[in-house]
């Protein structure tokens, strides 16, 4: 057998890549709404996690589930001491989300499998397909949680202080039900071992426009940003009337708020004048319903603050300029600015030598390939923030990601499934 043939025994499994993936759409479709859901620890995340346990048991494949209900199907190699290859992505999704966010990266280990399955290709090291619980801040406010349990490295105190939003129960308790054990969590039991992973491999659809403005099927991805965020982020000044307060007496929240947002996207652009990587975002801003009118000067503001980028060195400093700004602004304007809890994600650094071999590889296949950075965080950073070699694969999609219109297209998929399951020929 060889890769070209292992190649060929791809394509044909493209079938079951459009089962599994229809499949999926029909059963977590969201009720009365575009869609799918799958909430973290939650009977429509499970469900994704029994199709790929039973896809994996009717290919003969090995099957578990370590002690954050993660899922893997394993197809073993002839020397089963060595560290094995790991291909994952997550299972659930945000409200209303697209059938294909973190759902592809599984399918595709999937599908990868049952060519070499098929071939009767045996590799030396295992090779374990990871369906990763909730990677989806949007539910616990902790992002990937499923991967740092396995890797030991959730943080503190998440099992008990993280509540997902729609039930206001504990993350211990949701992973609890879903067959997990969060006592071994707590007790720092390690499931996998860093040390002991030889290499983890992520496709992913791209959840921006590039790939699909540029027409090209394919990314295969330089780097993930890391970020720093303020999820409720204050500024108070005090209320008063709009015509009866002079402007230099005036403690405007609105006006501070506005001219702190507006600095940042002047350090932005300076920032990629000076060809750094950066990326702002100010998810929420508003004033007190209860409170506000047209004419009274505000006093408070509530606001988000999402900042990343690719290099870490830059994030730090980031941090820092975004911290003084606030206090300059408190100062001159005499209200005060409380930027809240901060949280960090560290940037997801690819291993260089696996991304050269992903992109030879898409050159020998004749697939249409680019060089892309993440902007996106994915488990993958999880991986590589732990020490174990990581890269990743962007498939082209339109219409964005987080939404029920995500569109990737099947065949683009099969491209990307393609190049990773070369690489993994030559690796495992």
């Amino acid at each position: 057998m060889t890769i070209s043939q292992l190649d060929a025994a791809v394509v044909t499994r493209q079938t079951l890549a459009a089962s599994l993936f229809d499949t999926m759409a029909t059963a977590t479709a969201e009720s009365g709404g575009p869609g799918v859901t799958r909430e973290s620890y939650s009977p429509r995340e499970t469900l994704a996690h029994d199709l790929i346990a039973k896809t994996g048991a009717a290919l003969g494949l090995e099957v578990a589930q370590d002690f954050a209900a993660n899922t893997y199907v394993t197809l073993a190699g002839t020397d089963r001491s060595a560290a094995p290859i790991i291909i994952g992505s997550h299972l659930d999704s945000v409200q209303n989300g697209g059938n294909f966010d973190g759902y592809a990266g599984v399918v595709a280990g999937m599908v990868a499998l049952a060519a070499m399955t098929d071939s009767r290709w045996r590799p030396t090291r295992d090779i374990r397909v990871m369906g990763i619980r909730a990677e989806e801040s949007a539910w616990f406010g902790v992002s990937y949680i499923g991967s740092r349990s396995a890797l030991g490295q959730l943080p503190d105190g998440a099992l008990e202080t993280a509540t997902r939003a729609d039930t206001g129960r504990t993350l211990a308790d949701h992973m609890r039900d879903c067959g997990g054990d969060p006592d071994a969590i707590a007790a720092n039991k390690i499931y996998l071992d860093p040390a002991h992973v030889h290499a983890y491999l992520e496709l992913h659809i791209e959840q921006g426009p590039v790939l699909h403005n540029e027409k090209i099927p394919v990314g295969i991805v330089t780097g993930i940003r890391g970020n720093f965020r303020c999820p409720d982020a204050h500024v108070s000044g005090e209320y008063s009337h709009c015509g009866g307060v002079p402007r230099a007496y005036r403690r405007d929240a609105v006006m501070a708020a506005s001219e702190f947002v507006s600095s940042l996207d002047a350090l932005w652009t300076a920032s990629e004048d000076n060809g750094q990587d950066m990326a702002v975002t100010v998810g929420k801003f508003f004033t007190d319903s209860d409170t506000h009118a047209m004419t009274k000067i505000s006093g408070d503001v509530r606001f988000s603050l999402d900042v990343r980028t690719l290099d870490p060195t830059f994030l730090a400093k980031l941090e820092t300029q975004v911290i003084d700004l606030a206090a300059d602004i408190a100062k001159r304007r005499d209200i005060s600015f409380d930027l809240g809890s901060i949280t960090h994600a560290q940037v997801g650094v690819i291993d260089p030598s696996i991304r050269a071999a992903l992109t030879d590889g898409a050159t020998v296949l004749d697939i249409p390939a680019r060089a892309i950075a993440s902007g996106a965080a994915h488990d993958a950073a999880a991986f590589a923030a732990a020490g174990v070699p990581t890269a990743m694969i962007f498939i082209r999609n339109d219409k964005g990601s987080h939404n029920p219109d995500e569109a990737m297209e099947l065949d683009d998929f099969m491209q990307g499934t393609r190049i990773l399951t070369r690489w993994l020929a030559q690796n495992a």
